[in-house]
């Protein structure tokens, strides 16, 4: 951490440069004695990607960036304020901290949080921001998380962990048992410390197979930011062996803005009624379609899926729905003829169990994107591919 980098004149220089191309910056002689080019593009291109997400550090005077890889890797500021609302008590061991986003969030509902970071330069920076931002109940340490843990006295209300999702080759890996650390190997060692444990984990892990892999699973939230989902929260109890509870939470900037709940007993013993399209379509956000909770929306809402696979659903009236919901102005059988109408004309396009992607419908009818209309290529519950049209509400 090279501290010459919180100088007034190079600070001034990098919230000036925000938009300035850094390949202008790498090709410039020396800037400044203290600190190299390289240094100032990596503290510009981080600072680039705190804007929306880490608005807290990236207008807070005086932080020093981490790494921009380091940056994109860790949680949003939306996504850390989620996970707060689920610890709560005395103490929980960040293990591993990084940029220490999450601990500074749970540091509001905690009241002694250790941050733990392996990487020295990683905790220092870390550290530093966790003073500057006047977080006061966090102890940052550089130090091996699991190593912590065994050699703490006494326990832990909470243990929070962010395995890594890289292995030694630098290759993404999609098994709990491949992260590092291992969860399976090493959760013997945080139940020794600890009656609760939060596991943030990709999206593309699958649920299933972390179940295979996990014990005491109390909760799975599936964590999205508008659209997208960005993290699985696995909220763990020691000996817990009841029912799995799902939870679908989309998050905006002002909180959770749609939710639904469900759990795999619910979702294995629902049943889903189904129709041919009626007025109403509604598509389920994808937070709902990672838990796989399709029996248990159409029980619970009241909606009727189009096709056991096309996980689309239909109604004769609007109900409170987690995704997008639609008016249905048309529907039809799939096939060149019925889709002259359309030919060259803007149209929003979604397939759903369908046997032809976007890019090729959209290629061989000559749709343009955007627009008013939205066309679902589908398959319905007689098997016939079939198009919906409609209009967003």
């Amino acid at each position: 951490m090279n501290k010459n980098i919180l100088n007034t004149g190079i600070q001034d220089f990098i919230n000036k440069n925000l938009t300035t191309d850094t390949l202008s910056v790498a090709l410039s002689k020396p800037l400044f004695e203290e600190v190299s080019n390289t240094e100032i593009i990596q503290q510009i291109e981080a600072a680039k990607k705190c804007v929306h997400k880490l608005p807290t550090w990236f207008n807070t005077q005086g932080i020093y960036y981490p790494l921009p890889l380091q940056v994109e890797q860790t949680s949003s500021e939306i996504t850390a304020r989620y996970k707060t609302g689920l610890v709560s008590g005395e103490s929980l061991a960040d293990v591993s901290g990084g940029t220490g986003v999450d601990s500074f969030y749970f540091a509001n509902n905690i009241k002694q949080v250790y941050h733990l970071e392996i990487d020295p330069e990683l905790a220092e920076i870390a550290a530093f921001n966790l003073s500057v931002l006047g977080a006061k109940n966090i102890c940052s340490m550089a130090t091996d998380g699991i190593a912590f843990i065994q050699d703490f006295k006494g326990t832990l209300d909470w243990v929070y962990i962010d395995p890594s999702r890289r292995s030694d080759q630098k290759r993404k890996v999609f098994m709990l048992a491949d992260c590092s650390p291992s969860m399976p190997a090493v959760l013997p060692i945080l139940w020794n410390k600890t009656d609760k444990i939060l596991i943030k984990t990709a999206p593309l892990l699958d649920i299933s197979a972390g179940l295979k892999e996990l014990s005491c699973v109390r909760e799975i939230h599936a964590v999205a930011v508008n659209r997208e989902v960005k993290e699985l929260l696995w909220l763990l109890e020691k000996d817990y062996d009841g029912p799995v509870a799902l939870k679908a939470v989309i998050l905006n900037e002002n909180g959770v803005s749609e939710s639904f709940n469900s759990s795999i007993p619910e979702e294995t013993q629902s049943k889903a009624s189904f129709s041919l399209p009626l007025e109403y379509l509604f598509e389920p956000h994808a937070a709902v379609l990672k838990l796989g909770a399709f029996k248990s929306v159409s029980s619970q809402l009241g909606v009727l899926k189009l096709h056991t696979n096309s996980h689309l659903y239909t109604g004769r009236n609007i109900v409170p729905f987690p995704g997008r919901s639609f008016k249905i102005v048309d529907f039809f059988a799939y096939h060149k003829k019925a889709m002259k109408p359309f030919d060259k004309t803007k149209a929003n396009v979604s397939t759903r169990n369908f046997k032809m992607s976007v890019a090729a419908l959209r290629k061989k009818h000559h749709l343009q994107d955007g627009g008013s209309v939205y066309l679902f290529f589908t398959t319905d519950l007689e098997e016939r591919p079939i198009v919906i049209v409609c209009e967003k509400i």
